[in-house]
Parts: structure tokens; sequence; C-alpha cells
């Protein structure tokens, strides 16, 4: 598992990059990178165009990113879902909470 992060020119938006397993060996790292920079970002990209594999405790994780990015109010986007991937999300009405592509 690997995750990079990426802030677009003025700071306002913050791409993490998801390869690999998205599971709870993730946690720490995951919540490092949305909280690190100095200014908090004002939307949120998740790529998982490399992910294989998402558990429960991804979900949460996601679930504590959008509560950190405003909860209703937050612009949070999911792309590049493989189908597995976008299963697990769809099963979990995840679509009520963020958008995905």
């Amino acid at each position: 598992m690997t995750i990079t992060s990426s802030v677009n020119a003025d700071g306002s938006e913050l791409t993490i990059h998801v390869a690999g397993r998205f599971d709870f060996s993730a946690h720490q790292q995951f919540r490092d990178i949305y909280e690190k920079p100095e200014n908090k970002p004002r939307s949120f990209i998740i790529d998982l165009k490399d992910a294989t594999y998402l558990d429960s405790s991804a979900l949460g994780m996601l679930l504590l990113l959008r509560d950190y990015a405003g909860g209703d109010s937050a612009r949070i986007q999911i792309t590049n879902c493989n189908p597995d991937v976008r299963k697990i999300l769809t099963i979990s009405n995840f679509e009520q909470l963020f958008r995905i592509s």
C-alpha cells in the first residue's frame, strides 16, 4: 500500500493517491496527509486508480475525512475506482455522501 498526495498551485485542493490495498494499515498515513497542510484545503480528491482493495476501515477513513472537511458541506470527490471498489462504495451508499466518478 502506498499513499501519496499533491496540492494544486493555490493550495485549495488536495489530491490523495492510494495504491494497493486500502485498509487499516493506511489509517495513520492517510490521516497525516489530509491534516498535514498548513492551510486546510477547500476540496479533496481521493484518486483510487491504483487501489486494488477497499475494506470497512478504509470506508471509515473516508468518513473521518468527510467529517474533517466539513461534514455535509465537504467537497470530496472519489475518482478512478475500479469496478470492485466502485461496487463496495455503491453497496455502502457512499454515493449519497461523496461525488464518485
